[in-house]
């Protein structure tokens, strides 16, 4: 299969180790802060329900949700949903992540028209991860470098996705810190920079996922370019 050669792991190499680092990054910052107890003593759930009484957050409901760091904020169902390491657990990991997905909700009240661009390309991105690979196959299987192209195209919306995802993670990381602050959640230097640790490692992810959704688009512009200078 083509997607398995020299070239695809001269492109994708670089962003496997960069996932994999970031993600070690993450975890370690993580197990780090969530062993240091917030000195508000609040678990993340108590400092969410905190944070959207002190903002007039209305109608958001808390949830917990199983797995690790697998916290986000539905805004179909206008849930945030915390995991039991962050939902039940008094630490400045917890509260930091509580406060970030809170920020999403806070969001999707104010129509952050970053966060609805980003909503709206899901469908498409959807749809586009499956079919523009398999556009990319059958363009050069039957030669036609046109449909091949369009595949490319389709495939783009990835990394268009990946593109938008960044100034709405960062805005909520910057809500998140603020409000921690603000509410007296996090009172000390200690706990402001564990705080920013946790944070800014989650955004580093989104930084790597960015970098692989473009090389992997090069690597298909560099496999459909080649293509079309066989068929010619």
């Amino acid at each position: 299969m083509f997607f398995f050669n020299p070239t695809y792991l001269m492109y994708m190499l670089p962003a496997f180790i960069l996932m994999g680092l970031t993600s070690w990054y993450v975890k370690s910052a993580y197990n780090k802060w969530s062993r240091v107890q917030a000195s508000s003593r609040l678990t993340g759930q108590q400092a969410a329900q905190r944070l959207m009484n002190a903002g007039n957050l209305y109608g958001v409901q808390i949830q917990s949700t199983a797995g690790n760091l697998t916290d986000h904020y539905d805004p179909r169902n206008k849930t945030l949903f915390l995991s039991q390491g962050v939902a039940n657990v008094a630490s400045v990991a917890s509260v930091a992540i509580a406060a970030h997905e809170l920020g999403h909700a806070m969001q999707d009240a104010e129509e952050y028209f970053p966060l609805r661009f980003r909503s709206a390309l899901v469908p498409i991105v959807n749809i586009g991860s499956n079919l523009g690979w398999i556009l990319i196959m059958i363009g050069l299987f039957l030669r036609f470098t046109e449909i091949a192209w369009l595949g490319v195209i389709v495939f783009a919306g990835g990394a268009v996705f990946a593109l938008a995802t960044l100034p709405v993670e960062f805005d909520a990381s910057a809500r998140a810190k603020q409000l921690l602050v603000q509410t007296g959640i996090i009172q000390t230097d200690e706990e402001r920079r564990g705080v920013n640790a946790v944070l800014n490692a989650a955004a580093l992810t989104y930084v790597a996922g960015l970098v692989t959704a473009i090389l992997q688009l090069l690597y298909y512009v560099t496999l459909v370019s080649g293509g079309g200078r066989r068929r010619g």
